[in-house]
């Protein structure tokens, strides 16, 4: 998999006009016809949305589609509405205030579960701003993004325990072997302003 910085752009702009055409009242949201194959091809997506304060970024909505059951436009068009208007942790995105929204979008490779011998051994299996987590266990799942844990500074350990909490587990679940965890990986882009220029994040979190 593999996506050139223009693609990225494509992607990126395409999530936006998505959010623009539902805030302004629309709910069929058609892609362009002159997309490359590689569009369509199933692959999993997340759109995160970030306000900017004072040179600072604040989370405002991050939805996605975790697996690749679904083509990757189509699962982009649904994961960049859905940051902006069903993300039950915000108020729904105004149309005034995504103007000072910035976009990103990751496109994941196909999630890996993580096979240990032990379940103390996880940690030495996860690259820390390469890697993103999935944690299930018997009352739900959660996943984070690979950028989080770099914008975090966070080791593999203090990854996992915050993917278990964010599955609504212990922080140490991880640890007794009641889990499954899942790795992937992901191709990043965003705007560094609204409606700006694209760029592409390296796994360290640095931009290209």
């Amino acid at each position: 998999m593999e996506f050139t910085e223009e693609e990225g752009a494509t992607l990126v702009k395409l999530a936006r006009k998505a959010i623009e055409t539902y805030l302004k009242g629309s709910t069929v949201i058609k892609p362009p016809k002159e997309l490359d194959d590689k569009f369509y091809q199933k692959m999993g997506v997340f759109v995160t949305l970030n306000k900017l304060f004072q040179n600072q970024k604040e989370l405002r909505g991050c939805v996605g589609h975790p697996y690749p059951e679904t083509p990757l436009v189509e699962a982009l068009i649904d994961s960049a509405v859905s940051a902006a208007v069903t993300d039950t942790r915000f108020e729904t995105v105004s149309f005034k205030e995504f103007e000072s929204i910035v976009i990103e979008v990751s496109v994941l490779t196909p999630p890996e579960i993580i096979s240990a011998k032990s379940p103390r051994d996880i940690p030495n299996y996860v690259n820390v701003g390469e890697d993103g987590l999935i944690v299930k266990w018997r009352f739900g799942s959660g996943l984070l993004l690979p950028q989080v844990a770099v914008e975090y500074l966070w080791n593999a350990e203090d990854f996992l325990s915050q993917t278990c909490v964010k599955a609504g587990a212990k922080p140490d679940i991880w640890r007794t072997g009641d889990v499954k965890v899942y790795k992937f990986k992901a191709i990043i882009f965003d705007e560094n302003s609204p409606s700006g220029m694209v760029t592409r994040r390296d796994k360290k979190g640095e931009y290209h």
